[in-house]
């Protein structure tokens, strides 16, 4: 019933509001008098009644005080109340004076107008603010409110307490504000206290909380997991608010507050880079991204778009994906500033006429095969894009002069138990040899080296990274939405994390800080249990594990390992002026016996043979040991002829 109130009709509040004006003037004309009722002239009441009402439907009806939705009340409105009856005080003002200046009889006296004043104002508002308070009321008598409390007192959360009183159909009541300021402690927000956040625990238990929200921007990563560990051990749903520029427009609803996602608990401290020596060397650079289409070089994209580039090249295989990341570039930058090029990094001939049209500067090569179980069955495909792709787009960085090569690698490439952690190892091999030997290099390539700049080759080695296509968070959201179970491979597989944009950041910083030759390794953190995630999203869903949502192990996949590591046995590291940035110091291969070993590897992924594939890999890379893999059995008989 009370909810279709809140869509009065504007006219009926404009003559709710013209009558409580002219209850005003009555009021002032009898304060004026000393509540003698006798001693006010009747004419000029009723001379003072009609000038003040056609005054005010003037000056209302162009301040537009009678627009706003009364149960929403706002600061706002009551600045447009004052000016309107500023504006309606002056016009009676000057009138007055009108009236004295051409001789008649003055009806309505200067202490009248501002009596009027100030009981208009106090009427206006009051009948507001309990029009306001009567729809929270009731709003609040629910049986089944759900009962929430905001962490963060600030800006953001003045702004959760609008919205909620913005939303008739929301079924939530705000108890209190808790905060980590003690000078905040014991105020209070719009009628709502403001709680000490050291005590949430205790609240919790004593208002039987059911929600927290998260609405503030400036939260310690360490604090806040520790706020949605507690939450989660006593049941209460965590929440967060939506990014800064969203959540304060006028037009925010409740709806768009939403779980909080693991990628924010398993993140850390914003990364800072060197923006301005990324700046200075990037500026007028024609810089090629190969595999843009995926998640790492979508956002190396991205961030590079940011930058006073000259043209950027975007470069996949994947026509959809590149599409799509053609169109959002289409939306904040011009044509001019990027190019989608189609192309397989397999294809030589392609890449060629690719480099020879743009001469790119800079190559970020991020395409590879990556899903290890899918290049587990299928050896040849991975050595022909994961090698070959990284030598042929190496080979052309050479040939055309391209300043700086950068390689996106990964920690599966440590003591390789796979396919894919073998094939991108290898991809390494080829390219800190290329760099180091570049006089070993084919005729070919070796004509273009006295008219050309000898290209410097990096490599960027991390983790997973949070959100990635396949990755395990999207995978865990999708069974958790569809009800479980969630698989994990083993309760104790334990892999390293990272967000996109913090690797993708890592990588420029890495790039620009490069002479050539380095592997460049990023700090990773922690290790995080992968079961402990999977209990945890399905906590933050408001679920309980192994209740609603099942939890399920699939056993290791082939080629998985329980955990990965950034360094080999034989390896250590260099800092750097970065402190999350390591250089890794790795052995060193000659050129020229790498160029022969994967020409015969390169054969052998021409006739698919993948048993002597994968023996050729692990005599490339001899701590390559298969792992739940069907070439363990490769290991056992080299294990054999070595006795």
């Amino acid at each position: 019933m009370f909810a279709k109130l809140d869509v009065v009709p504007r006219w009926v509040i404009f003559i709710i509001d013209i009558f409580l004006t002219v209850l005003a003037l009555l009021m002032a004309k009898v304060v004026r008098h000393n509540f003698d009722l006798e001693a006010i002239n009747v004419l000029a009441l009723n001379k003072s009644i009609v000038l003040t009402m056609g005054v005010n439907m003037a000056v209302f009806l162009s301040f537009g005080i009678y627009a706003g939705i009364i149960r929403y009340t706002s600061a706002e409105d009551s600045t447009r109340i004052l000016g309107a009856l500023t504006g309606s005080s002056l016009t009676l003002f000057f009138i007055h004076a009108l009236i004295i200046s051409f001789g008649g009889v003055p009806f309505i006296s200067t202490a009248v107008i501002i009596i009027y004043t100030l009981f208009s104002f106090v009427f206006l508002i009051t009948y507001r603010v309990i029009v306001k308070y009567f729809f929270m009321y009731i709003k609040n008598l629910k049986l089944d409110t759900i009962r929430v409390m905001v962490y963060g007192a600030g800006e953001a959360g003045m702004a959760t307490k609008r919205t909620f009183d913005h939303d008739p159909y929301v079924n939530k009541r705000i108890l209190a504000f808790v905060d980590d300021d003690d000078r905040k402690v014991g105020k209070s927000i719009d009628g709502i206290k403001i709680l000490d956040a050291k005590d949430l625990e205790e609240l919790i238990v004593k208002h039987e909380l059911d929600e927290v929200i998260f609405a503030s921007y400036s939260i310690p990563f360490e604090r806040k997991n520790h706020i949605v560990n507690v939450c989660l051990e006593n049941k209460v749903k965590v929440l967060n608010i939506p990014a800064h520029d969203v959540w304060t427009r006028k037009d925010t609803k409740v709806s768009q507050i939403q779980n909080i996602n693991i990628e924010e608990l398993l993140n850390r401290d914003s990364i800072t880079m060197d923006n301005k020596v990324i700046q200075e060397e990037l500026k007028g650079k024609r810089i090629l991204i190969t595999g843009a289409a995926g998640s790492i070089g979508s956002e190396i994209v991205r961030q590079l778009m940011k930058f006073n580039t000259g043209m950027i090249i975007i470069c996949d295989q994947g026509e959809t994906p590149l599409h799509h990341l053609y169109m959002e570039l289409s939306e904040t930058h011009q044509p001019s500033d990027f190019f989608a090029f189609i192309g397989d990094v397999r294809d030589k001939k392609r890449m060629d006429f690719l480099f020879n049209k743009f001469k790119p500067h800079y190559v970020y090569h991020a395409a590879a095969y990556k899903h290890v179980p899918m290049m587990e069955g299928n050896p040849a495909e991975s050595i022909k894009t994961n090698v070959l792709g990284t030598k042929t787009i190496a080979d052309l960085s050479v040939k055309y002069g391209v300043e700086k090569f950068v390689m996106i690698s990964t920690d599966k490439a440590v003591n390789p138990t796979n396919i894919m952690g073998a094939s991108k190892r290898i991809a390494e091999i080829y390219v800190q040899s290329l760099n180091n030997s570049l006089c070993n290099l084919d005729a070919t390539i070796s004509d273009w080296l006295s008219m050309k700049p000898v290209t410097k080759f990096i490599t960027t080695r991390f983790g997973n990274v949070l959100g990635s296509n396949g990755s395990v968070v999207p995978l865990f959201k999708q069974q958790i939405e569809k009800g479980g179970p969630v698989t994990v491979t083993h309760p104790d597989i334990t892999r390293y994390f990272m967000t996109i944009p913090e690797a993708c950041r890592l990588v420029l910083e890495a790039g620009s800080m490069g002479h050539g030759g380095e592997i460049f390794i990023f700090d990773m953190g922690k290790s995080v249990k992968i079961v402990d995630m999977a209990r945890k999203m399905i906590q933050l869903a408001g679920l309980i594990p192994d209740v609603d949502i099942k939890i399920a192990f699939t056993g290791l996949r082939p080629g998985e390992k329980l955990y990965e590591e950034l360094l080999n046995d034989g390896e250590n590291t260099l800092p750097t002026h970065h402190e999350k940035i390591m250089i890794g110091k790795v052995r060193e291969h000659d050129f020229a016996e790498v160029k022969e070993q994967l020409a015969e590897l390169f054969k052998l992924a021409t006739i698919n043979d993948n048993t002597q594939i994968v023996l050729q890999m692990k005599k490339i890379v001899p701590e390559f040991v298969s792992m739940n893999s069907v070439f363990e059995k490769l290991d056992r008989v080299q294990e054999d002829c070595n006795r």
